[in-house]
Order: structure tokens, then sequence, then C-alpha cells
């Protein structure tokens, strides 16, 4: 007889409707405490269900009438456990099916709706549900991914697709070292080697530890020659899974090492804080930024916006230039204003006597059209 049915055959004195369904679903829940986790005691269960130990001793009762081969171990390190071989047959989830569902309960999600007791339900019932092998690999990939709200120094507007993130993904599930091409990129040691710079894209083998995305936006955590690094994702050009198991420590909790690294990232990367001053009309131009404050009076806006460094902000305003007016700091007013007095020499109008001439003949030219311009003289 199947768990269902027993619940369903189950007597249940003096409960009908929504008390008894209650009651049947801690039933189900208490089972699969049991199946999932091992030996667990009153106490640890009662917690776990949020009900009283009484409650939880008379539901272990009930199970043993249902036929459900639940058993108590006296003594100090004693508890309830199933017996060895029970099995539970309600799902037919997939390995990566679980990872989904076990991946996308975190307080960004479930929490966040006030749902965190039913998600935490619902994850006990497939998790216990699959097959030993099945639930194993499901739960350690799933301890290798974290959603998380907030990046390392700023939420991106629109993060975009990342095409190597499966090949990411299978390194990183199936334990493997890494190969991949890396363009290293904003700040100096956002992502990678510490001191890297900015430059172009160089090869790589890395242990991965995890995937983490924070605000939208993937984060690899792992290893290089021993040494922490964090990647991210979205500026790995190629990465090949390779052969070799890859170094990972035991007993990683991501959500810790991901906060400790994102801290001390914040701690050498403060940032810069810039004020602007724009028409109101004009605030949607605003929503690529990390807006920390803002105050207006009568159709004029200033803001506080925040940016990774100098170079990230002269490029995120200079196209909004000159709609929105930089106030301070009086270093990135100097760096919008030698660009400026750079494109004005560049498109500055040419001499009359002096065209322009180009490489190329002009559109619908056929061939062997000479170009325009002086002729060179011959020699």
């Amino acid at each position: 007889m199947s768990l269902p049915d027993c619940l369903r055959r189950m007597s249940l004195p003096g409960l009908s409707g929504t008390l008894g369904a209650v009651r049947a679903d801690r039933l189900l829940s208490l089972v699969l405490l049991l199946r999932y986790r091992g030996r667990m005691t009153a106490a640890d269960l009662a917690a776990e269900l949020e009900v009283s130990e009484r409650t939880v001793l008379r539901d272990v009762e009930a199970l043993s009438v249902a036929g459900i081969p639940v058993y108590a171990e006296r003594g100090r390190y004693g508890g309830f456990a199933l017996l060895p071989g029970f099995s539970i047959d309600l799902t037919g989830l997939t390995p990566g099916e679980a990872v989904a569902l076990l991946t996308s309960g975190s307080s960004a999600t479930s929490g966040a709706l006030g749902l965190h007791s039913e998600f935490s339900s619902a994850i006990r019932k497939v998790v216990a549900a699959m097959p030993d092998r099945a639930r194993a690999e499901a739960v350690g990939a799933a301890e290798r991914v974290l959603v998380r709200q907030g990046g390392l120094l700023r939420d991106p507007a629109d993060p975009g697709p990342v095409p190597v993130l499966t090949a990411v993904q299978q390194a990183v599930f199936g334990g493997t070292r890494l190969r991949m091409r890396y363009r290293p990129g904003g700040p100096a040691g956002t992502d990678g080697p510490a001191g890297a710079g900015r430059g172009g894209a160089t090869e790589r083998v890395v242990d991965p530890i995890g995937l983490v995305q924070a605000s939208g936006r993937w984060y690899l955590l792992a290893l290089r020659d021993g040494v922490d690094r964090t990647y991210r994702v979205s500026r790995i050009e190629a990465a090949e899974p390779l052969d070799e198991p890859a170094h990972r420590p035991d007993g990683v909790d991501l959500e810790e090492l991901w906060l400790r690294r994102r801290a001390d990232f914040r701690s050498r990367h403060p940032g810069v804080r810039v004020r602007l001053r724009l028409p109101v009309a004009r605030r949607e131009r605003l929503e690529p930024m990390t807006v920390e404050s803002e105050c207006a009076s009568g159709d004029v806006l200033e803001v506080t916006a925040a940016f990774g460094d100098l170079r990230h902000a002269a490029a995120s305003i200079w196209s909004l230039v000159p709609e929105i007016e930089v106030l301070e700091p009086a270093e990135l007013r100097a760096a919008l204003h030698a660009r400026a007095v750079a494109a004005a020499a560049a498109l500055a109008p040419a001499a009359a006597t002096t065209p322009r001439t180009g490489l190329c003949p002009e559109p619908g030219a056929g061939p062997g059209t000479e170009l325009a311009g002086p002729r060179p003289s011959a020699h």
C-alpha cells in the first residue's frame, strides 16, 4: 500500500474538512522528514512541523496504526525513524527538475511572498519522493547554486542572455574543472585575478565552487591555483568542462561564501557617488543607473547615483550629456569635458579647400571608380 493510500484509509476521529486535511498533510510531512533526514527526536520534529511534542507523539501513533513502519529508539541519542527500505512513490521528478525546484527557494522568492513554510513542506515532499541516488545528485547540485538580491556593486537594468551559462553549469554540477576564456572588465579585479585590470580575454583553468545569481547577473565562484576567485559569467567568452575532477572544499556554505566575497570586494572597491541635475521630465533617462537619493524643485531634479568607478560613470553618463549636468565630483566633470573636446576636434568642419576624402568608393560607384580627392603626382 502506498503512503497516500495509507493516509486516506486512516481514521481521524473528530476531524473533517479543513482540519482533517491539515492533519493529513502534517502526517505526510512527518514521514517525509524521517525519510529524508533519518532519525529525529520528538523535539526536532515538533520544531520543524511547528506543533507541540505531544502532537508529534499522537501523530507517530496514528502512523503506526495506519501501517507506516515508524518506530522509536530509546536512549540519549534516540528518536523516531522509519524501517530501512521503506520508500515513498509520490512523483516521477527528474534530477534536473528537482534542482530547479531546490534552487528556487531563496529568501528573494518564497520568503518574500510569505510562503516559506509552504515552500519548505513542498520541497520535503519532492526530495523524499526521489530515489536515493537521484536525490543525492539533486541535493548536491542545488547546494552549488544560490539566488540572491544585490550584486557586487549595483543591480543591472537588463543583464541579457549568457551563452556560456550551460557549459559553466555542467562543470559546477558535475564537479569537474573548467577551461574558459575570460575577459576582465569594470573596476580592476571585479571578476578574476586581483589586479588583472582591463584588457583582452585570456584562457585559464579553474575549480568551480558554485554559481550565484545576484540581481539577475550570474557569477562563478571558483578556485584558481588554490586562490579564491569570482568571475562574472557574462564575461566568459568560451567555456569547456574538463574530465578532471574539481578541487572543491567539503562543506561549502555557498551563501556565506558569497556574502564574504561580496563584502571583501566592496571594501576594496567602494565606488563613486555622482550628483546629477536634469529636468524632471527626463527622469526616465536614469533607469539604467543605481539612484540612491533624489530631490525635485520645480522642473529641476537633482539625484545622487552610484557607479563602480569614474570610468564606469563617464561611460554611463556620456550619452546623456548635455541633457544631464554633472555637479560633482570634479574629476568626472573633467573627464567628460576632455571627452567632449576630443569629440569636437574630431568633428570640426574641414577647410573648404581641403575635402574630406575616404578610402572606399562612394555608395553606388562601380568597379574602377576613382576615389575623390587630389590625384598623386607621377614620378
